[in-house]
């Protein structure tokens, strides 16, 4: 007589197999979370302190930092990061601005100087007037002014956490800029000749703000630029400075 043998099939590997995919998602989900708040963690760490010290106005308010607005921007900037933005190009940074064509915008009367700044350890960094590549140089934005001219030198430099600050890595050059505050020099070496100029300003606004592109022509200006807080690209640090006459 033949025999028969029936396995019965054991609950336990697919209470294994649930329970492993409950804590994957879990767990992802603590990541998204995390990446959409790092802005707010970078915020608190590095710059509601300083602001505060220097009483500098910000557009997040210091009671209610999380608001549907906030959420909103937050998400925003977390889904242009996984769709893979490219910030190393400063085409990027201000999507809703187009430099005049023209003038110094099509041809600029050099192609590079260089710029130091002592309080971050920046010496003679090179910025480029004909690119785009924040992996390589600083960026003075096409159609802004060359300095020492009158007008706005709108300058870019990308940024990430302190840590990983390095004076000499285009990737990291501003990462340590938010320490800059008012009264700071930074100096300007074009065509042989070195220019000072005076930090008077120190603030934050969205990449939907292009006013920092405005040129003013009773004296000459740098805007320096980066993304904010340190290690996301959140919001862009806007740091004005004014020519000292000799």
């Amino acid at each position: 007589m033949a025999k028969y043998y029936y396995k019965k099939n054991s609950p336990a590997l697919k209470k294994a197999i649930f329970r492993l995919l409950g804590l994957l998602i879990f767990f992802g989900g603590i990541l998204i979370l995390l990446y959409v708040s790092l802005p707010l963690i970078s915020w608190q760490i590095y710059f509601a302190p300083i602001f505060a010290s220097q009483e500098i106005a910000v557009p997040i308010p210091k009671t209610t930092i999380v608001s549907e607005t906030t959420i909103k921007s937050l998400v925003l900037t977390a889904a242009n990061n996984i769709t893979g933005v490219d910030y190393t190009n400063a085409q990027n940074w201000f999507p809703t601005f187009s430099p005049p064509a023209g003038g110094e915008a099509g041809n600029p009367r050099i192609s590079s100087y260089t710029l130091s700044i002592p309080k971050l350890k920046i010496e003679n960094a090179t910025v480029s007037t004909v690119g785009y590549e924040l992996d390589k140089y600083l960026v003075n934005y096409p159609g802004t002014a060359i300095p020492s001219d009158n007008g706005n030198a709108v300058i870019y430099g990308h940024s990430t956490l302190p840590q990983l600050f390095n004076p000499k890595d285009y990737k990291t050059i501003f990462a340590t800029a938010y320490k800059l505050s008012v009264g700071d020099d930074i100096f300007a070496q074009v065509e042989g000749v070195t220019y000072q100029y005076k930090v008077y300003s120190v603030t934050v606004v969205d990449p939907t703000d292009t006013s920092i592109f405005s040129q003013t022509y009773d004296n000459s200006y740098l805007t320096l630029v980066t993304c904010t807080p340190p290690g996301t690209t959140w919001k862009r640090l806007i740091i004005k400075a004014r020519l000292q006459k000799i």
